[in-house]
């Protein structure tokens, strides 16, 4: 486990640690997509992680899904962001900006400008979310016309410049857990007929121009990507091409030179050993529920140079000591997950706090 606590160079950036806290939607921002007043506390408070990577940020009105979650498109958004990366510095910390587009899974109540949610197709994912209202069905979103794609694409662009203005040390492009870019891959979610459906080839642009650009306007070594091939939430089927898919876009996405790829586990061992050969960079491995006792595996095979924690991270600001300790965790508090105050944000203690040190 003691390569666990070993520095790392992560694209431009020295890390303290090999430990990335993954990223988590809170659902704490202002209805105009400010983080919290309470967001600086919350990630400065896990700043001993080597990483930390926080919650998906919308790009554009259109990108948002949920309710109350952050965006980085605006002045507002940057002054909001800024007092948290400003937090994260002072404890010595790493942090990157999820770029999330939630695509169809969206609720016209959630958004700004009340519109239905845009898709690479005009097919629903057959699913509710929560409102203001509480629980509504999620409509048919609205297809994306070529030249709208485009513009998501520049979109994406612009909210990685934004994080960079406001102190991020780089992005991560969300392209997992059925959100825009997953639905591109999908043939259950993308039936398109231009250059953007059908072929592998095609259903895999999206995400590569998404990752060029980003990496054209801050720099490579800080753009980022996390795929979670084999997802099927909400209607997402990415069929017998799926892990084909993968292995073209890892391949591609390579040539690019990014500072990390990020994989969210779903149990194909055979795709993800290929895909470990098929990247040549860095590699962070997040396997949903890992057990304690194997926490630091995959570095040790050499199947990931990083491992993610979520609900770990979450329930402990000082999740690395209590590691090096082998100290107790904290119990996750799931009612408080999302939205709320400071109860199961920034209330849980640290080690020494429980202790009454």
């Amino acid at each position: 486990m003691s390569k666990l606590f070993d520095p790392v160079r992560v694209g431009r950036h020295t890390l303290q640690n090999r430990l990335v806290m993954a990223p988590m939607t809170r659902s704490r921002a202002q209805f105009d997509g400010t983080p919290g007043e309470l967001a600086a506390e919350y990630y400065a408070q896990r700043a001993s992680a080597g990483l930390i990577v926080a919650e998906g940020t919308q790009p554009s009105d259109d990108g948002q899904g949920y309710l109350t979650t952050p965006g980085i498109y605006t002045n507002a958004h940057v002054a909001g962001w800024k007092k948290t990366t400003d937090a994260v510095h002072a404890k010595g910390g790493h942090l990157f900006i999820q770029l999330m587009h939630a695509g169809r899974m969206s609720h016209p109540d959630n958004t700004p400008h009340h519109r239905r949610g845009v898709a690479p197709s005009a097919i629903g994912p057959g699913t509710q979310m929560f409102t203001a209202k509480g629980m509504q069905d999620i409509p048919v979103p609205r297809a994306l016309t070529t030249e709208q794609v485009r513009q998501t694409v520049q979109d994406f662009r612009h909210a990685a410049r934004r994080a960079v203005e406001a102190g991020a040390d780089g992005v991560e492009i969300h392209a997992a857990n059925a959100y825009l870019i997953q639905q591109f891959f999908a043939p259950s979610a993308n039936t398109r007929t231009d250059e953007y459906g059908g072929p592998i080839k095609n259903r895999a642009r999206f995400a590569l121009e998404v990752a060029a650009a980003i990496a054209e306007e801050i720099g490579a070594d800080r753009t980022a990507i996390r795929l979670s091939p084999g997802t099927t939430l909400w209607g997402i089927d990415e069929g017998a091409e799926g892990p084909e898919l993968y292995r073209y876009l890892v391949a591609e996405l390579d040539k690019l030179g990014l500072a990390y790829l990020h994989i969210l586990h779903q149990g194909n061992e055979p795709l993800l050993a290929d895909i470990r050969k098929l990247w040549k960079g860095t590699l962070i491995l997040n396997r949903p529920s890992r057990p304690r006792d194997q926490i630091g595996a995959d570095m040790a095979s050499g199947l990931a140079d990083l491992e993610a924690y979520g609900q770990m991270a979450l329930a402990n600001p000082d999740f690395v000591t209590r590691l090096k300790t082998n100290a107790p965790m904290n119990e996750v508090q799931h009612g408080a997950f999302f939205g709320g105050t400071a109860q199961g944000y920034t209330d849980y203690p640290t080690l020494s706090e429980a202790q009454g040190a």
